[in-house]
């Protein structure tokens, strides 16, 4: 019976699922020790378990959750009387392993299951149970007393005849005979129920097998099933982790691109303020600029004019000293001329007497007419001729001239050691002053004055010696202008109105 129980129990027992990784939060179960009828199971934490009984062998199967074997034998025969042998499997997936245990009995037992610790301990109630003996008839059955067998023949009473002897010993095997073939029909009995038990036993066995297998092949399918949904969940889950990521890049790729365009928005409004205050300050700059190009303009007018001024201060001057000088030379020039003109023309002194008296009133009353009116003429003029009261017939020398800014005109005057006869005329842009019966001493009035870069219609003014013992003064305007002509005394002035007034 010992050794059937063990090969039923091996036959029913086997591991669903072995699992090739153990998660480290696991019950380790390390040993499980047999004292008599007391089972005790080791594991590294307190046991979560469930357990059922089964018949045909006996059987008590404990299931710890969340538990794996380690170093834990799948099979341990014990067979002490009471407990036949230990089977240990483990199945389920790794993050729900089960860890079950299956003890064998010799009988049906009660039992007690206590959890101490991290220790199960499993104990058989009412001190192993009451064995049931079954004691077969030995087919030798001479010298054994049977059931309700009369006592041998040693037992017969004194003096009894043979005849009954005989007859006892008749009994006595016939007696014996029949517990022989009693005995025989009782073992054939039961070697017939132990047939038939077995018989049953193996068809149970079957039965339970098929059970089992089918059991396995269910627990296959369903962790199959939960591997395929396992899969579809994590490829689901890797779907969505995916798309969750692609999600997440597409946000993130939005979100930088907004990040960009605002970047570039407030960098474009930046350079646009920059720029705005680039102008605003080239501007600014342009307009001080402007202004101080301006101040210096003014500064070097007022400068030019101080420049002009003071040289025509000292022209003035020098020309005073030099005019003073030329006419003391004119002067001795003039007597030496006038010695040698009245040698010359003693002849006819009574004709020019005459002649000059009569040129006397005339540039008298001329004189009159130029002191009640200026003289006025352009650029375009015809030449006309004036003169400043009487004017003698010695030659005259021109001892300056020069340019001069007025308030509202620019001057041109010309100088000479006493007053003298002129004309003046011109065209286009040329204005032309003759001075007659004159002439150039100093080589610097000969010396063209530029007047371009002044405020004014003058742009040059020259002065050399003419055909005909004449000075000729030339007048370049800028553009054509009405001008005025004055003579007062030695000093012939042109004043020209400075453009747009």
């Amino acid at each position: 019976m010992k050794g059937f129980a063990v090969s039923l129990l091996g036959l029913w027992l086997v591991p669903w699922v072995a699992l090739a990784q153990q998660p480290a939060d696991l019950n380790t179960i390390t040993a499980i020790s047999v004292s008599g009828g007391t089972v005790e199971i080791t594991g590294s934490k307190k046991p979560d378990f469930n357990s059922f009984t089964m018949t045909d062998p006996p059987r008590l199967v404990i299931d710890v959750s969340g538990a794996v074997f380690q170093g834990v034998a799948e099979e341990q025969p014990v067979g002490n009387g009471t407990v036949t042998g230990i089977r240990t499997a483990t199945y389920g997936t790794e993050s729900a392993s089960i860890a079950r245990i299956l003890i064998g009995y010799e009988r049906e037992v009660e039992t007690d299951i206590q959890s101490s610790g991290n220790k199960l301990v499993v104990k058989v109630l009412g001190g192993g149970g009451a064995v049931v003996a079954q004691v077969t008839p030995s087919p030798e059955g001479q010298g054994t007393a049977a059931q309700g067998t009369p006592a041998t023949a040693a037992n017969t009473p004194a003096g009894a005849s043979a005849q009954d002897a005989a007859r006892a010993a008749a009994s006595d095997r016939e007696a014996q005979e029949k517990a022989v073939k009693a005995a025989a029909d009782a073992a054939r009995a039961e070697r017939e129920a132990q047939e038939k038990a077995a018989a049953e036993a193996a068809a149970r066995a079957k039965a339970d097998s098929d059970a089992q297998f089918k059991r396995q092949e269910e627990a296959r399918a369903a962790a199959q099933r939960q591997d395929e949904e396992r899969r579809q969940s994590e490829a689901a889950a890797a779907q969505e982790r995916k798309r969750q990521e692609e999600e997440a890049q597409a946000a993130a790729k939005r979100a930088e691109d907004e990040r960009r365009a605002t970047a570039q928005a407030a960098a474009d409004q930046k350079r646009q303020r920059e720029e705005e205050a680039k102008s605003a300050a080239e501007a600014k700059r342009a307009a001080a600029q402007a202004a101080a190009d301006e101040k210096k303009a003014a500064a070097q007018a007022a400068a030019e004019e101080r420049m002009a001024a003071a040289k025509t201060a000292a022209e003035k001057k020098r020309a005073a000293a030099q005019t003073a000088a030329e006419e003391r030379k004119a002067a001795a020039q003039a007597r030496r001329e006038e010695q040698q003109a009245a040698r010359e023309a003693a002849a006819d002194e009574k004709r020019q007497r005459a002649a000059e008296a009569r040129e006397r009133r005339e540039q008298a009353v001329a004189a009159r007419e130029s002191r009640a009116r200026p003289s006025q003429g352009s650029a375009a003029s015809e030449p006309r001729e004036s003169g400043g009261g009487s004017v003698s017939s010695r030659r005259k020398t021109m001892t300056l001239i020069g340019f001069q800014q007025q308030p509202d005109s620019s001057r041109v005057f010309v100088r000479t050691n006493e007053p003298v006869r002129y004309t003046v005329g011109g065209s286009g842009n040329q204005v032309v002053l003759e001075l007659e019966n004159t002439r150039v001493v100093e080589s610097n009035n000969t010396l063209p004055l530029d007047t371009h870069f002044f405020p004014s219609a003058v742009s040059r003014v020259e002065a050399f010696a003419g055909s005909g013992q004449t000075v000729r003064v030339v007048i370049q305007l800028k553009q054509g202008v009405r001008y005025e002509t004055r003579q007062e005394g030695g000093l012939i002035t042109l004043d020209f109105p400075r453009p747009g007034r």
